[in-house]
C-alpha cells in the first residue's frame, strides 16, 4: 500500500494538447504580428500553429516557465525578460485547462484510500493553484508547488524531496505520476515509484523504460495501487 501520490499537472491532470495548445496559441497571438512570425516563434516553441501540434522536444512540454521565457526572449524585442515571464504566467493562469479525466471523482477516490496528494509542476505555483481551483480540486491537495516555490523544477527531485520531508513520508511508499520522462526521472531520483500516463505527448514506448507502470490516464491509479503485481504495462 502507498501513503501518498504526487502528480505532475500538465499532461497528467489536464490534457496537454488541448490545454497547452491553447496557451501556445495565445502566446503567438500576442507576440507574433502575422502568420509568418507565428510560424517562426512557433518553431522556437516546438509548435506548429497550422496543424496545432507539438514536437516531442518542445520546451513547452517539460521546461519551466522562466526557462521558456528565456528561450523566447532571444527572439523578441521591446520587452524585458522579467516582463515576458510575468506575461507568460498571466497567460498560463488564463489558459483553458481541459481535465484528462473527471478529476473530482478520481482524486476523491484516492483521498478515500487515506492517501496524501501532492502536485509538483514546472509551471509556476500561482497558475497551478488557479487551474486546480477552477477544476474544483484544489481542496483535495495537501501540497502544491511550482518551479518558483523554492525547490526548483523537474527532472531535479527537489519538489518531491520537500513533499517527503514535509509529511515525513517514506519514498518507497509514494508514487510520482507524470506524462513525461522529466516527471519519471524526478520520481526515481527521489526514490519513489514512477507511474506514467498517456495524456501528454510522449508515447507508451518512450515512457515504459522509465516507469513501473504505464496507464492510459490517472483513473487507473487506484486499481494499480489495489492490485500491484498485475499492472497495465
Amino acid at each position: 500500500m502507498l501513503d501518498a501520490v504526487i502528480f505532475d499537472k500538465d499532461g497528467t491532470l489536464f490534457d496537454f494538447r488541448a490545454s497547452w495548445g491553447a496557451w501556445t496559441q495565445s502566446v503567438l497571438a500576442e507576440f507574433a504580428p502575422d502568420a509568418a512570425e507565428a510560424r517562426r516563434l512557433g518553431a522556437v516553441l516546438g509548435y506548429d500553429p497550422d496543424t496545432q501540434t507539438f514536437t516531442p522536444t518542445s520546451p513547452v512540454i517539460a521546461m519551466t516557465t522562466p526557462e521558456i521565457a528565456a528561450i523566447l526572449h532571444g527572439y523578441l524585442t521591446g520587452i524585458t525578460l522579467g516582463a515576458l515571464n510575468d506575461r507568460l504566467n498571466a497567460l498560463s493562469a488564463a489558459a483553458p485547462m481541459l481535465p484528462a479525466v473527471p478529476l473530482r471523482e478520481v482524486l476523491s477516490a484516492l483521498k478515500a484510500l487515506g492517501l496524501r496528494l501532492g502536485l509538483a509542476t514546472n509551471d509556476t505555483e500561482y497558475p497551478a493553484r488557479v487551474h486546480l481551483e477552477r477544476a474544483g480540486v484544489l481542496d483535495l491537495f495537501d501540497y502544491v508547488v511550482g518551479c518558483d516555490s523554492g525547490w526548483g523544477g523537474k527532472p531535479a527531485p527537489g519538489q518531491l524531496l520537500e513533499f517527503l520531508r514535509r509529511f515525513d513520508l517514506t519514498p518507497s511508499r509514494v508514487a510520482m505520476v507524470g506524462d513525461s520522462r522529466h516527471d519519471l526521472e524526478a520520481g526515481r531520483a527521489a526514490g519513489m515509484h514512477a507511474v506514467a500516463v498517456l495524456t501528454g505527448i510522449a508515447t507508451r514506448d518512450e515512457l515504459a523504460q522509465h516507469a513501473d507502470v504505464v496507464l492510459d490516464n490517472i483513473s487507473g491509479i487506484a486499481a494499480w495501487i489495489d492490485g500491484r503485481g498485475t499492472p497495465e504495462t
